[in-house]
């Protein structure tokens, strides 16, 4: 079976008025059917860069982004995406929002069985008895939850996190991580998940890609050693301290703040 996502030696700059911005060079990642994979590195690195090609939103300079066995040369029915800014309309209920990407993307649902699934999902990830108020009445984090349905209601291959749960306090960020962990565990996807909070990373991912300085490249990968089923006080364990220190090391020598190549 192909690799869901594969980057192979991708390089991309930006054009701007006093010349080309490099912002990527001779990339190279490779996500296994059903991982999921956390991107880290210092600001302005390159990782949204990196969810564009993926999406199919931008191609790159050099280099080829492939998914599913297929070069990505355009926007892809098969990706789900979700943001740090939720983005839900108004006019429409939390039911209607959710089943947005079912009235888009080509299926042979009947209207029944689309407004099951988003019922279904809204209750896994505890939204059950607010399918018709509207965004506003909502949460933050309870919004978020429904853009997360959302993204992945039309059962994409691959479901692309940007900073989902940045804007978020600290207690609801930590709900909605043990939230995709276990929504996770019951829609099974290939996930890319873009994030500048190292712990979520180790909570959440199976490995974790850390981009050096920009023109990014990836510079270390570190394969999470947490069981599958995982709860928010994994991350008080040595394991966990020792995980999130050597992320915070490598890090700082992406930004270069330090020489050393080991911590």
């Amino acid at each position: 079976m192909p690799v869901p996502i594969e980057l192979r030696a991708v390089t991309h700059a930006y054009r701007t008025d006093s010349g080309p911005l490099p912002v990527l060079r001779d990339l190279n990642i490779k996500m296994a059917e059903g991982s999921f994979t956390a991107v880290v590195g210092p600001s302005g690195c390159g990782k949204s860069t990196l969810t564009r090609l993926i999406a199919g939103l931008m191609r790159p300079d050099e280099g080829q982004v492939w998914l599913g066995g297929e070069i990505i040369r355009s926007p892809r029915s098969t990706v789900g995406m979700a943001f740090q800014n939720p983005v839900l309309l108004e006019w429409r209920t939390i039911l209607q929002n959710v089943m947005l990407p079912l009235e888009i993307v080509k299926n042979s649902l009947s209207r029944a069985q689309r407004e099951d699934r988003a019922r279904a999902l809204l209750a896994l990830v505890g939204l059950e008895g607010f399918e018709d108020k509207r965004p506003s009445e909502l949460s933050g984090g309870m919004r978020q939850r429904a853009s997360l349905c959302r993204s992945i209601v039309h059962r994409p291959q691959v479901l692309i996190l940007d900073e989902p749960f940045g804007a978020l306090d600290a207690f609801t960020r930590e709900d909605l991580w043990q939230t995709m962990h276990d929504l996770r565990a019951e829609e099974p996807f290939t996930c890319l998940l873009i994030t500048h909070d190292l712990r979520e990373s180790v909570f959440l991912a199976d490995d974790v890609v850390v981009l050096s300085g920009r023109p990014a490249t990836a510079q270390y990968r570190l394969p999470v050693t947490f069981q599958d089923k995982r709860s928010l006080n994994d991350l008080y364990t040595p394991a966990a301290v020792e995980m999130l220190a050597t992320l915070r090391h490598q890090i700082e020598i992406a930004q270069g703040r330090t020489t050393e190549t080991a911590a």
